[in-house]
């Protein structure tokens, strides 16, 4: 069974302060999916994490989402994959203490966008990784883009484009809300099941982030998750909230903590 995991950069920094890591939240997670790994010993997985009050803040500072030509722009871009790789390396660590067999994949040295979509993107060292019996761990990241010179690719659009070659089972969005609200910011119903079918009566309640979020919000996840399983009716995408003890286990062995995406 393959899973891809985003932790997001709301779950796992302080998105608010920047360049703040919730350091025990990240411990905690590593240890649930240490624990999900030897319950289910089939289960193969790709982790991804967001960026969170490290590269967000940057990348709105620098406007390096819609391109980069001048040379400022080029220290900007700099910038933000230097904030996005320190907190890779503080996920990469942590999950190491964990005794997970994690490796890096930065998409800045390995993708190639076209006008802000993946266009080329060798993943036969991410395959071998798998193979060995290995974690991938990917991250949003400032990439190199034909049109726009440089631009940031957030982790559900290099899950996407993963998703369509390693066909996973499941995708798992683990952020701080429990799912997708019908009355945000009002919280006080959630949505249990989201499909292509009733997509359109939800869409007018389900709103972006509140945060500085240079890559989109919420909406942006549910329409890109939704046109994925369009197309791949097999996976199954959950978002659900990983700040609950034990959220982030459960849904790697199969559970549904939150607001599941599928095709019907």
């Amino acid at each position: 069974m393959l899973c891809f995991l985003k932790l997001g950069g709301s779950l796992i920094t302080q998105k608010t302060r920047p360049h703040t890591a919730r350091r025990q939240v990240l411990a905690r997670l590593s240890k649930e999916i240490a624990t999900a790994i030897t319950q289910r010993p089939d289960l193969r997985l790709i982790i991804g994490h967001g960026s969170g009050s490290f590269g967000h803040v940057a990348g709105k500072r620098h406007n390096t989402r819609n391109g980069v030509q001048t040379l400022e722009q080029w220290h900007g871009f700099v910038e933000v994959w230097q904030e996005a790789r320190a907190l890779n390396q503080i996920v990469i660590e942590t999950l190491r203490s964990a005794s997970l067999p994690v490796i890096a994949f930065p998409p800045s040295a390995c993708v190639m966008a076209q006008d802000g979509k993946v266009l080329t993107w060798d993943l036969t060292p991410m395959r071998s990784a798998l193979a060995a019996g290995l974690i991938p761990v990917t991250f949003g990241d400032v990439v190199f883009d034909t049109v726009r010179g440089g631009t940031i690719l957030s982790t559900e659009e290099l899950f996407v484009y993963l998703a369509k070659r390693l066909l996973p089972d499941r995708i798992l969005l683990a952020g701080i809300e429990k799912g997708v609200w019908e009355d945000f910011p009002g919280c006080t119903r959630l949505i249990n099941k989201i499909t292509p079918n009733i997509f359109n009566d939800l869409a007018r309640h389900i709103r972006g982030s509140i945060a500085i979020d240079v890559t989109g919000g919420m909406a942006d996840k549910v329409q890109q998750m939704l046109a994925l399983v369009k197309e791949h009716p097999t996976i199954q995408t959950l978002i659900f909230s990983g700040n609950p003890n034990d959220l982030v286990r459960l849904a790697l062995l199969g559970e549904n903590p939150g607001t599941l995406i599928c095709a019907e």
